[in-house]
């Protein structure tokens, strides 16, 4: 039953994020709601310039409807719908600064990290004191070899490690907005992970969640590939970041994060081994970060980074389900 209502689920959402692409694009273009390129990026992005951002409402609007149109309304469901929406929230008013009222700068570093952390802290509450989340940790491939194994970290340790979390993973997956497909492709395989941990921990409002994002995603993409008609913006990057790292806090599985998102990592990573090496040496590790740029700027084409990165995504997804 569950296993249906989560195809379903998925089928729903990808209608409804195709047909809703259809009416967002025109939309957008219409209104010139365009990205900015970088002048100092590879040189080919710049014909990217003036594409339509927010696209993030795609994905959104077919998550949301489906999760209505399905009455999937459990708690944990509710609250990590409500939490992702709400980091969205932090994107749109960002991407709506930025191209629609012309302030490239967008929202204040300060203001986008405070409305995260309060976001992720409202999250973290609600799961434990209302939900029975508690404060534990499970440990990834413990229960195959005995004893599943939990690390107990208390309220205030729990507390901290989830706003770094949820905030740290909304970035980290902004920071891999950086071509065509690529965070949607890697996004939607983590979600396959989740929804293969929601199965076995019987949990059918968040199964119904994954495979609704995974609808959406596969619904946006039909857009965003290569070459991209539109780009998902803060609007969406934030969103599937909080919804990505919700998913982890309100199931325990925090620890199989840096495995199932091991490109999050290592394109965050990328970033602050240039700024520091720059910093300390006055030189640059990469040919430019996040890592997808450096690869781009090695020759790759933006196809070959995608399959990469998702192949490498795909991979640790099959490893890591082997330890939940």
């Amino acid at each position: 039953m569950a296993v249906t209502k989560g195809l379903i689920a998925l089928l729903v959402s990808f209608g409804i994020a195709l047909g809703g692409g259809l009416v967002l694009i025109p939309w957008l273009l219409k209104l010139k709601i365009g990205q900015t390129v970088r002048t100092d990026g590879p040189k080919r992005h710049l014909k990217k310039s003036g594409t339509p951002t927010m696209g993030g409402l795609i994905f959104l609007l077919g998550l949301t409807a489906t999760i209505l149109i399905l009455g999937a309304f459990d708690a944990k469901t509710l609250l990590l719908l409500t939490t992702t929406l709400l980091f969205g929230l932090v994107g749109f008013i960002d991407d709506f600064i930025k191209v629609v009222l012309r302030r490239p700068l967008g929202l204040r570093a300060r203001e986008k990290l405070l409305g995260q952390v309060i976001f992720a802290l409202v999250l973290a509450f609600v799961a434990v004191a209302f939900l029975g989340r508690g404060t534990d940790w499970y440990v990834p491939f413990s229960g195959e070899l005995g004893e599943p194994y939990f690390i107990k970290l208390g309220n205030v340790l729990f507390f901290a490690a989830t706003v770094f979390i949820m905030v740290g993973s909304a970035n980290a997956v902004n920071l891999t907005d950086g071509l065509d497909g690529l965070c949607g492709s890697v996004t939607l395989l983590v979600m396959i992970f989740f929804a293969l941990v929601a199965l076995s921990l019987k949990e059918a409002g968040l199964f119904v969640f994954a495979m609704a994002l995974i609808g959406g995603l596969l619904g946006f993409l039909v857009y965003n590939r290569h070459p991209a008609k539109v780009f998902m913006g803060d609007t969406g990057s934030l969103a599937l970041g909080a919804a990505v790292a919700g998913f982890a806090v309100l199931t325990q599985t925090e620890l199989f994060l840096p495995l199932v998102g091991v490109i999050y990592v290592v394109e965050t990573l990328s970033v602050i081994i240039q700024v520091v090496s720059y910093q300390l040496t006055g030189k640059r590790i990469f040919k430019m970060s996040p890592l997808h740029h450096h690869f781009e700027l090695s020759g790759w084409s933006e196809n070959k980074i995608v399959l990469t990165f998702a192949l490498v995504t795909f991979i640790m997804v099959i490893i890591s389900s082997l330890g939940v």
